[in-house]
């Protein structure tokens, strides 16, 4: 697998584990933490779409 997926599948589980880890002290924060973490999954998803999609044509 290219190291940029894993790099990024990395980092994400990182993020969520620490967001919902530590859900009590970000109190407010935790919702726009959350939403910043699907948008930056969804993005890299939509990245690696955008890249198979090229490759077809």
């Amino acid at each position: 697998m290219n190291i940029k997926i894993l790099g990024t599948i990395a980092i994400s589980l990182l993020i969520s584990w620490a967001i919902f880890h530590f859900k009590a002290q970000l109190g407010i924060f935790i919702l726009p933490l959350f939403i910043g973490l699907v948008t930056f999954v969804t993005l890299g998803i939509y990245r690696l779409m955008e890249k198979d999609n090229s490759e077809d044509e």
